[in-house]
C-alpha cells in the first residue's frame, strides 16, 4: 500500500514540475507613480566583490533600476537575461542597473565571502556587466524585501517611481525607463 501511495505522490509531483516548466511565467507590468507621489528610495552602503563600498547617492542624477536577486532563485535566474538586455539597451543613456545579491539570507550562508563564492561565478557565466553588490539585513528591511526577485525603478532625483515584485516585464521596464528619461528634459 505504501509503495502505491509513494508512486502516486511521485508521479503527481513529477507532472506538476514538468507542467510548471512548460507554462510561461507571468510577468509584472506596473505604471509609474506620479512625480508628486514618489518617496525617497532608502539609502544603502553595500560592497561589491572587490570590497569597494557603493551607495545609492553615487547614482544621483541617473535613473536606477535596482534588482534584488539570488543565484538559486528560479525567477531571478529567468529574468537575468532580460536585465542584461535592459542594461545593454540603456548603456549610453543616463541609466544604471544595480544588482543586489540576497544570497546570504536566501541560502542561509554564513557570510559575504561564502556568498561571493557563489555569486562571482554566476555573474561571469551569465555575462552580467552591471554592478553587483552584496545585500545585508539592513537593506532587506529598508526595502521591505519579502520575496525575490524584487526590482525598484528609481528616478533621477532618487525617488521610487515603480516597484516590481516578481518577474519584470522587460518591455514595460524599458518603457518606464524611457518615460523617466523624458522627465529629465
Amino acid at each position: 500500500m505504501k509503495d502505491a501511495q509513494f508512486k502516486t505522490v511521485f508521479f503527481a509531483t513529477l507532472i506538476c514540475v514538468v507542467f510548471s516548466m512548460c507554462v510561461p511565467a507571468a510577468t509584472v507590468k506596473v505604471s509609474l507613480k506620479t512625480p508628486g507621489s514618489r518617496t525617497a528610495a532608502p539609502s544603502f552602503h553595500l560592497t561589491d566583490a572587490s570590497g569597494r563600498t557603493e551607495q545609492l547617492a553615487d547614482y544621483r542624477g541617473k535613473v536606477v533600476l535596482l534588482n534584488f536577486w539570488a543565484t538559486d532563485c528560479g525567477g531571478c535566474r529567468l529574468e537575468i537575461p532580460w536585465l542584461v538586455d535592459v542594461n545593454q539597451s540603456f548603456k549610453d543613456k543616463s541609466v544604471s542597473l544595480i544588482g543586489i545579491s540576497m544570497d546570504i539570507s536566501y541560502d542561509d550562508l554564513k557570510n559575504a565571502a561564502e556568498a561571493w563564492a557563489k555569486v562571482t561565478p554566476f555573474v561571469e557565466a551569465h555575462h552580467i556587466a552591471y554592478p553587483i553588490l552584496m545585500g545585508d539585513g539592513d537593506v532587506t528591511k529598508r526595502y521591505d524585501i519579502q520575496t525575490l526577485p524584487a526590482t525598484y525603478l528609481i528616478d533621477s532625483r532618487g525617488r521610487i517611481a515603480a516597484t516590481y515584485v516578481g518577474l519584470i516585464d522587460k518591455q514595460n521596464v524599458k518603457d518606464n525607463i524611457n518615460a523617466l528619461l523624458a522627465e529629465q528634459k
